[in-house]
């Protein structure tokens, strides 16, 4: 019963903030939010601690169920989301006094919440389709809050490619519901016989729920959609929302085909260039870009394929190393993302130009934004080396891949070294540039803004010092399935 409540708790706190708009006192209202919120974050965990447990299954049609598990997957990533998502909530009832209609902002954050849980917690290939489609119909409106021209016009296009490659992997489900005995999640996958019409499939698969993830060539939607979303919006888009890409083809590859029926096929090697070339083209985005949240998208299109780029490798060690990137991007890239937001909020600077001397204003913020950059960047001992570390040696031990054994780690370390140019400069810029406006006065950094960022940036680096437990509890993620 908890794993429901789970999914339609958050969806129900919707509803109940959005009258709150009625209610003049802003601080009421905003307790009331991160109350719900606080309670959600609850009922997820008990989620996570819980033991694995399953809930139903409700039979629309032959073949066509509705039912949840929680196995070690989905409590990791039930774990990254819940958490993530009260800490850019209390950052939120802040900053989106500074976007207006907040009460609009947390009924789509709350429902996207609940269908993040249902796409998690599904135990089958089409629920986990039906809550991923729901993911991008109710995330669509934080994208078009601000209702401007621009917004619009990213959330269209934010719309379409999550569509295109929704229907592109919706082929892949049609191709395995005629193929695989069973479309339930299952280790190792069920899939016995494969055929060209299969790998067909499963790479439109790959592809369609990449688009999601910013996989090239459907990656376009998130440099548009970020610099116009509200900051905490981007911050759930960039480090949460485009990671149930990422899970849906954890769910594709490893518990429906099969890792072991890929390994070897073209599928395996075109799947790996791409995400390779995605790596790196990202990043050379990122370092020619001079807006500041459209720098931390591409970056966004960049980092992320370091996870597939472990996913597609099709081993255990490249699984695992998948895993230490989707829990320390998801901290780093919120933690950037709320770290631009209070720029915009205390400053109105939104190009990176504009950043001359703006740490001695915001040193908290920017002292947060260099730890989590050393993170992203993956400078021991932030956790974000273990992640680059496991990713490279996996690629070098992985047989069968021919010269992307070695291309991989080469692209990873320039990848690594673009964005020590695009980040590092930004607080170069911030504590030792000069700021040209002498008049601009000085503002306190809000607490409720500055604190999830110190936690934030504290996951990053501490997470790397007690890195014999994340592995541990990354190994028995990994070991559930290899």
């Amino acid at each position: 019963m908890i794993i429901l409540l789970s999914v339609l708790f958050p969806m129900l706190c919707g509803f109940i903030v959005l009258p709150m708009k009625k209610i003049r006192n802003s601080a009421v209202s905003s307790g009331i939010t991160l109350a719900l919120q606080l309670i959600s974050t609850i009922i997820g965990l008990a989620v996570v601690f819980g033991e694995e447990a399953s809930f139903g299954s409700f039979t629309f049609a032959e073949g066509l169920s509705l039912g949840f598990k929680s196995d070690l997957t989905a409590k990791l990533f039930c774990f990254i989301v819940t958490v993530a998502w009260l800490i850019v909530s209390v950052y939120a009832t802040v900053y989106m006094k500074h976007e207006k209609n907040e009460e609009r902002f947390f009924l789509f954050s709350f429902l996207t919440q609940g269908a993040m849980m249902g796409a998690i917690l599904s135990d089958n290939l089409i629920s986990m389709y039906l809550f991923f489609e729901l993911v991008t119909l109710f995330s669509a409106p934080l994208v078009l809050h601000s209702l401007s021209k621009e917004a619009i016009f990213a959330a269209k296009k934010y719309l379409y490619y999550s569509i295109a490659g929704a229907f592109m992997a919706l082929f892949g489900i049609f191709v395995l519901a005629t193929s695989a005995p069973s479309l339930d999640f299952t280790p190792s996958g069920t899939l016995t016989e494969v055929t060209p019409l299969v790998l067909t499939g499963v790479l439109l698969m790959c592809m369609g729920f990449g688009a999601k993830a910013g996989l090239f060539p459907l990656h376009g939607w998130l440099p548009t959609a970020h610099p116009v979303a509200p900051a905490p919006a981007s911050a759930l888009l960039s480090g949460i929302i485009a990671k149930i890409g990422v899970l849906a083809i954890i769910r594709t590859v490893f518990f429906t085909v099969g890792a072991h029926n890929l390994s070897g096929t073209w599928v395996q090697t075109t799947l790996l260039a791409l995400s390779l070339l995605t790596v790196l083209m990202g990043s050379m985005m990122a370092y020619r870009e001079k807006i500041f949240k459209k720098r931390l998208a591409y970056s966004t299109v960049s980092q992320i394929s370091y996870v597939l780029t472990g996913l597609f490798l099709f081993t255990g060690e490249g699984f695992e190393g998948a895993l230490w990137q989707i829990v320390f991007h998801a901290a780093v890239k919120v933690g950037l993302f709320l770290c631009a937001g209070a720029v915009i909020f205390l400053y109105g600077k939104t190009n990176v130009d504009e950043l001359y001397g703006i740490g001695k204003k915001m040193p908290v913020t920017f002292a947060c934004f260099t730890v989590l950059s050393l993170s992203l960047i993956g400078i021991p001992p932030t956790g974000g080396f273990f992640t680059k570390w496991n990713l490279a040696t996996a690629a070098l031990a992985t047989d069968g891949i021919g010269a992307l054994s070695y291309i991989a780690p080469i692209i990873l370390l320039a990848s690594a070294l673009l964005t020590a140019g695009y980040l590092l400069s930004l607080s170069i810029r911030a504590f030792f540039g000069k700021n040209e406006d002498e008049e601009e006065k000085k503002v306190k950094e809000p607490l409720l803004m500055t604190v999830p960022l110190v936690i934030l940036a504290s996951v990053a680096l501490f997470g790397g010092i007690f890195s014999g437990y994340v592995g541990t509890v990354l190994s028995s993620v990994a070991s559930a399935i290899f």
